[in-house]
């Protein structure tokens, strides 16, 4: 494979638009040549240097080495399962798949075929996540009993994406935004041993859940993962309480809201104000501190980093199908514990 990598991109919307696209044409070592838009001209329009293409098998092709697939959850296991037996590395926008079956399987075709496949747990990076990482790995706040992180929103209207609100499981909230939470608290703690959910529609005829509290249970602590599409005066995204201390975090990573707005992912471009720096409330060698504590920079170039060195150099994947598989296990326990309003036991 050469140096550079050729990349076709299947979908071109919000995400391939506002999570990918910047990164990938600022970044001289990869190369996007093809995107699948089924219909309409907004890529010819946008991006007249790269070539629309009308049908998904256009980007299997000699010249694309990843396809990055970006359409409508239940798209996702068909259209993986082809590029991988076309002979092509892979990155899947989450969910993986429906189910942990499903995703198991793609992972162990992945490796069948000898091809790369990741699913694009971006918020891996997010800012505040970050500085939780820093703070964990320096013992801040001593052991930790209690997290909590909330992704809340303000919103009378229903979802404008038609196909996140048919019902279907696949394309809730909890795969939406749950996902994401999920794969973090996993990633920074392992596996927990039970859980319990509760999932609820607050909109009017709304056909999936758009709301959420999971709780997962670990023998020295507790984690909360909370979203809700009704909250106008928003708490703090981020609590973390240890034996010494807290840290409290308000306001979301800032990465989505500046790449919506067109700012380019260079240098500087997304350090966190001192007014958004998190509250930490601890001891440090007995002594009692209370103070804001400076944001880690959020970093979703980071993932095409590690995309770049596993293609070119065999690094190993930071976000494999195998622990996406992991992670739609606990979402399928989700689902089972608010069905039936009983805490899980999961090991």
């Amino acid at each position: 494979m050469s140096q550079v990598i050729r990349v076709g991109i299947a979908g071109f919307g919000m995400s391939a638009n506002v999570f990918h696209l910047p990164f990938l044409l600022h970044d001289s070592r990869f190369k996007v040549v093809k995107i699948f838009e089924r219909s309409g001209n907004k890529v010819a329009t946008k991006y007249p240097d790269i070539q629309t293409v009308r049908q998904f098998d256009d980007l299997l092709l000699d010249d694309v080495d990843l396809v990055i697939i970006t359409t409508p959850n239940l798209t996702h296991y068909t259209m993986t399962k082809h590029a991988i037996l076309a002979g092509k590395h892979v990155i899947v926008e989450k969910p993986l798949s429906v189910t942990a079956a499903e995703a198991l399987e793609l992972a162990e075709l992945a490796e069948k075929q000898q091809v790369k496949l990741s699913v694009y747990q971006n918020r891996r990076w997010d800012n505040g996540i970050l500085t939780v990482k820093q703070i964990l790995a320096s013992q801040l706040l001593g052991d930790i009993v209690d997290y909590e992180l909330h992704y809340d929103r303000y919103t009378q209207a229903k979802n404008s994406k038609v196909w996140k609100e048919t019902g279907e499981r696949g394309v809730g909230l909890v795969y939406d935004l749950g996902v994401h939470l999920i794969d973090h608290v996993v990633h920074l703690f392992g596996l927990p041993e039970a859980l319990f959910a509760d999932l609820r529609c607050q909109h009017p005829n709304t056909l999936g859940e758009d709301n959420f509290q999971i709780y997962l249970y670990y023998p020295d602590k507790k984690v909360t993962l909370s979203s809700s599409k009704y909250v106008r005066e928003q708490g703090p995204v981020i609590t973390l309480h240890g034996t010494l201390g807290s840290y409290l975090k308000y306001g979301i990573d800032n990465q989505e809201a500046l790449l919506m707005a067109g700012v380019i992912p260079q240098g500087d471009w997304n350090k966190e104000g001192k007014e958004h720096w998190g509250i930490l409330n601890t001891e440090v060698n007995g002594v009692h501190i209370r103070t804001t504590l400076e944001t880690i920079p959020g970093n979703y170039q980071a993932y095409y980093d590690n995309i770049y060195a596993a293609l070119t150099a065999n690094e190993p994947l930071q976000v494999t199908a195998f622990q996406a598989a992991k992670v739609l296990e606990l979402i399928e326990k989700v689902y089972q514990s608010a069905e039936n309003g009983q805490k899980i036991i999961l090991k």
